[in-house]
């Protein structure tokens, strides 16, 4: 009988293979053994990647390695997002760059690397290059912001631990236009001043700091109120302005009455964004919202509407201004144009009596005068997107001379644009807006406003500054077709502590068309002076402010859509027909 012949012994490698196979085949009995294969391997994946991360955040990164992921994040520095005028015009925005920096502890010969890079790199200081490549720093910037050429020039070099990151450098394509609106970012991209500052202040760097942006399409556009067309209007007349009367300084506004956009706003000396560093120039503030002045006879607006809407004086109340002189205890309060008689509300404005100013203030008292002009906004900082704004100056003991002295626009230092927005009060039918650098609608600006003027008083005000367009201190910016209305102001300035009368602050403010008010035009100089051919060796602001403000309307007003008007408007002012104001037949539509 035969024995029976032994099966072939399988080697082991077989038997496993076998084993691992079996598992995978698709039978029930053996799917636990194969889930458990699969959820170790992910759970030794899963620890892995719990450990790198813990790693991460116990141990400190290298500066340079910390710096090259972010750079694969998307870059070095905050993503922005463009800034556009009302009209979609690029005001300000990102393009990509690279910046070279050094890795010091990879750098075996730091002379011969220092003499190379500031060969390529001549802008570069070397006594400050060698210090930081001497430094313990694993991680330095050696130039932030580089050219193209710069970089394949640097690449030549082939410096071991020099290298480069993505970066993102901020432009501003137009240069000094709007520059004090849009304000600068550093070199990380950060917003410093103005606008730039207050969309930090939105939440931006958060944005950034959590990786939710990674490019500045991510971000929708900024879209301010400002014109670009006007704007450039604006500065290229306060330029010529500046020059042609050798002021020290001047600025410029134009304000939407009936939504508070500012239109256009500039300030000269000003500065290109683009080299932010002459942002840092003392004489180069925004003079319209971080500068506080006593605006002159600009104020008897003020003074006027209070003592109308206070229901104690009408448009035909009279003030007796004989002798030219009001006395108030050891203080004489003189006319500047004085007619020795007594004149009319509307004759104050035109005349700009500092006397009939004073007595409508006393005729309100100190407590009412106090009470109105902070109700105007004219008593605390105006607050706006701009960061940058001023505190007024108000007395520190408020008597009966400084409510006198303030009726006329002496004694009271607060920043024109704020000024501004109470004038633009007036002429809307008595709406304080504050002023808005972002395009908003009018229903919308509505929403916000306060009422702080009666429409009758508003109408008695837009017909006392056109009639002194016509016969008045503002027949300088009176621009046929526009129906222009507006008041002067020239206030001496204070050298340590006392009145300079040969160093003036003027103002001009024009509002049109005056039926129904549309913009606010603003002009201020600081020391202009007299240009004997055409002034009569006067430096007062009908001379100058109020040339420069005739002019920038002539040419904007075609831009900004403020169209002619080749009649006079029918009826403009019928409440002041019906209580028979001063000269109201004498306007235009009568």
């Amino acid at each position: 009988m035969d024995e029976p012949v032994p099966a072939p012994r399988r080697g082991l490698a077989a038997l496993l293979r076998g084993g691992v196979l079996a598992m995978f085949r698709l039978s029930v009995e053996r799917s636990a053994a194969r889930v458990g294969l699969v959820s170790l391997v992910f759970g030794g994946v899963f620890l892995a990647l719990i450990g790198r991360l813990v790693s991460f955040a116990v141990v400190p990164d290298d500066p340079g390695t910390a710096s090259a992921r972010r750079a694969e994040a998307g870059g070095t520095t905050q993503i922005r997002p463009d800034i556009i005028d009302r009209n979609g015009e690029i005001l300000a925005t990102d393009i990509r760059t690279v910046s070279v920096f050094a890795e010091p502890k990879n750098i075996y010969d730091k002379d011969e690397a220092v003499e190379l890079l500031t060969a390529v790199l001549p802008e570069i200081n070397a006594r400050d290059l060698r210090e930081k490549l001497s430094s313990k720093k694993g991680f330095v910037w050696v130039k932030r912001e580089i050219t193209p050429r710069q970089q394949a020039e640097v690449h030549r070099l082939g410096i071991p631990g020099v290298g480069f990151l993505p970066d993102h450098k901020r432009v501003y394509p137009n240069g000094t236009a709007a520059a004090h609106i849009l304000g600068v970012t550093n070199l990380d991209n950060v917003g410093i001043a103005g606008i730039e500052k207050y969309i930090d202040r939105q939440g931006l760097r958060d944005l950034n700091s959590l990786g939710f942006v990674e490019k500045a399409a991510d971000l929708a556009p900024v879209q301010l109120s400002i014109d670009l067309r006007a704007q450039h209007a604006v500065r290229d007349e306060l330029a010529w302005g500046m020059e042609h009367y050798r002021a020290k300084a001047a600025a410029g506004l134009i304000l939407d009455v009936t939504t508070g956009e500012v239109i256009a706003l500039a300030s000269l000396p000003d500065f290109d964004p683009n080299e932010p560093k002459d942002a840092l120039d003392p004489d180069r503030i925004n003079r319209m919202n971080v500068g506080v002045y006593e605006m002159g006879s600009t104020f008897k607006a003020m003074t006027l509407a209070m003592a109308l809407d206070s229901g104690k004086f009408t448009v035909n109340s009279t003030f007796d201004t004989r002798g030219g002189v009001l006395h108030w205890g050891r203080q004489k309060i003189h006319e500047y144009h004085g007619t020795n008689r007594v004149i009319t509300m509307p004759e104050v404005f035109t005349h700009s009596s500092n006397i009939g100013s004073a007595k409508m203030a006393l005729g309100i008292g100190v407590p009412g005068h106090k009470a109105f002009l902070k109700k105007m906004g004219l008593l605390d900082r105006l607050r706006t997107e701009l960061p940058e704004s001023a505190e007024p100056i108000i007395p520190p003991r408020w008597t009966e001379i400084n409510t006198i002295t303030i009726a006329f626009g002496h004694g009271l230092a607060v920043a024109p644009l704020q000024a501004s927005a109470a004038v633009a009060a007036i002429a809307n039918g008595g709406f304080l807006m504050t002023p808005t650098f972002l395009k908003r609608s009018e229903a919308e600006a509505r929403e916000k406003a306060t009422q702080v003027l009666s429409p009758q008083t508003s109408e008695a005000m837009r017909f006392i500054m056109r009639l002194n367009a016509t016969e008045g201190s503002a027949k300088k910016a009176a621009i046929p077709y526009y129906y222009v209305g507006g008041k002067t102001g020239t206030a001496e300035k204070v050298i340590r502590g006392r009145y300079v009368k040969n160093r003036l602050f003027t103002t001009f403010m024009a509002a049109a068309p005056m039926d129904k008010p549309k913009y606010l035009f603003v002009t201020i100089m600081d020391e202009p002076q007299a240009v004997a051919a055409e002034s009569g060796s006067y430096a007062t602001a009908a001379w100058n402010s109020g040339v420069v403000t005739g002019r920038v309307i002539a040419r904007v007003a075609p831009i900004i859509g403020l169209p002619p008007q080749f009649e006079p408007p029918a009826k403009p002012f019928p409440l002041m027909v019906k209580l028979g104001a001063y000269h109201v037949n004498q306007l235009d539509g009568r």
